[in-house]
């Protein structure tokens, strides 16, 4: 019985990804009440923490773009881009990668993909090449931000389970492992795919007037915008907003009320401090509060918070019902290959396109394994599998983006251009951090 009830939640899952964003969230609600009423499961508790994380983070971040800062970072982006233009593949997915640690989502970096596919043509250079990396870039990213609601989950988690463990204890971990996977994934993207003028598909396109005059005469690009002095200066508050909860995270007794309490947890600071330099933002900067919910931040992540209400409380029911039977024979297979537990992460993540969801899914269940937390933490990055279908916003707004058509999904779907790049991020992010969280956690 509980083989075909892990058949209806996959189902579930499957059918919710059809809608995507909300439509996920509602529809694993009627997952979750056939399980409680039809199957007899008792409910666990909602995700309360990560959703009340990722409200008071995409808060700050949704101000600081309706203050002007996105574009801000974005016109830094494009002159290191165009500064250095036949390098364009090598730097682009480490602009992405560096957007997304320092806002904690990947949905900011659309307005860049445009000017890094202009880039690309305008010096000859396949756009597929920086492209497809930039978007794998911009999601490994999230296991390394501070602010991430993946990574305060862990955090909030693991810190129960092994006093040591701190905010910087993960990223020391996260942080070089998802650098290097995305280094190893900008050097094996100089040279993929045919070069332009061998290309035929590119070459038909030049052969049609509008693609050509598309092509060719189109420059994208932010600098002929002049931004305000407060673009500016909500980034930099935005900067002293992460630099303040790295620093907290680091030193237990500034989080220390009164002597003999407890530190207050790492996931109560990050939601105070987002919500406080986020008003900071807003009275600094005198922006209009009433453009704060019209941004793409602020809509992206409020679609996250409800998809993962359902899936994650859904996926929580379940498993907290069928560990019991399910433990032993897992366990084994588990503690004699441990990368099964990456395989596991990985499949989820594939089915709910979501890294938060994803851990607040599984993480309950590595630990209920009794799996290390140097384990649990090096194969992190193996939470980001949704290129594996390529039906996510990030990579259907590139393939969208590139005038040229080489970035794209092949003739037999899975043959599309962020597959080998995104495997070979996240293998090689998952064995780094392996052997890195046996140093700084174990």
């Amino acid at each position: 019985m509980l083989y075909l009830q892990f058949l209806f939640l996959l189902v579930i899952l499957y059918t919710g990804s059809r809608f995507g964003g909300i439509g996920l969230g509602v529809i694993s609600g009627i997952g979750l009440t056939v399980e409680v009423f039809i199957f007899k499961m008792p409910p666990t508790s909602p995700p309360v923490t990560v959703m009340l994380i990722i409200l008071a983070v995409v808060t700050c971040a949704s101000i600081l773009e309706a203050a002007g800062g996105l574009k801000y970072m974005l016109q830094v982006a494009e002159r290191i881009l165009r500064k250095n233009p036949k390098r364009v593949t090598l730097i682009a997915p480490f602009v992405t990668y560096t957007m997304t640690f320092l806002l904690g989502t990947g949905h900011a970096v659309y307005s860049i993909m445009p000017i890094i596919g202009d880039v690309a043509l305008k010096n000859g250079i396949r756009p597929e090449r920086p492209m497809a990396a930039a978007s794998v870039a911009s999601q490994v990213a999230i296991t390394a931000s501070p602010i991430s609601a993946a990574v305060v989950y862990y955090l909030a988690q693991l810190a129960n389970i092994q006093a040591d463990i701190t905010l910087l204890s993960i990223l020391m971990v996260t942080i070089p492992s998802t650098l290097f996977g995305t280094l190893l994934m900008s050097l094996y993207s100089l040279n993929r795919g045919k070069e332009l003028d061998q290309d035929e598909e590119y070459q038909a396109r030049l052969q049609d007037p509008d693609w050509r005059e598309k092509i060719l005469n189109t420059t994208a690009t932010s600098l002929d915008e002049k931004l305000p002095v407060a673009a500016r200066n909500s980034v930099l508050i935005f900067l002293a907003a992460i630099i303040s909860i790295v620093f907290i995270a680091m030193l237990p007794e500034l989080r220390t009320i009164a002597v003999g309490d407890k530190p207050i947890s790492m996931a109560v600071v990050i939601q105070m401090l987002m919500l406080a330099f986020g008003g900071v933002i807003l009275l600094v900067t005198k922006t209009p509060a009433r453009e704060v919910p019209n941004g793409v931040v602020f809509k992206s992540g409020m679609v996250a918070a409800i998809a993962i209400f359902g899936i994650a409380w859904m996926s929580d029911t379940y498993f907290q019902y069928a560990m019991p039977q399910f433990k032993s024979g897992i366990i084994g297979m588990v503690t004699e290959y441990p990368w099964t537990f990456a395989l596991a992460l990985f499949i989820v993540s594939v089915v709910v396109n979501s890294q938060a969801a994803t851990a607040r899914m599984m993480l309950p269940v590595g630990l209920s394994l009794g799996l290390s937390p140097a384990l649990l933490i090096g194969l992190m990055p193996a939470v980001y599998g949704y290129f594996f279908i390529p039906n996510y916003p990030s990579d259907i707004a590139t393939v969208n983006f590139d005038s040229s058509g080489t970035t794209k999904i092949g003739k037999w779907y899975f043959n599309h251009s962020f597959m080998s790049v995104g495997l070979i991020t996240v293998v090689s992010s998952c064995c780094m951090g392996y052997v890195l969280g046996q140093i700084f956690i174990a």
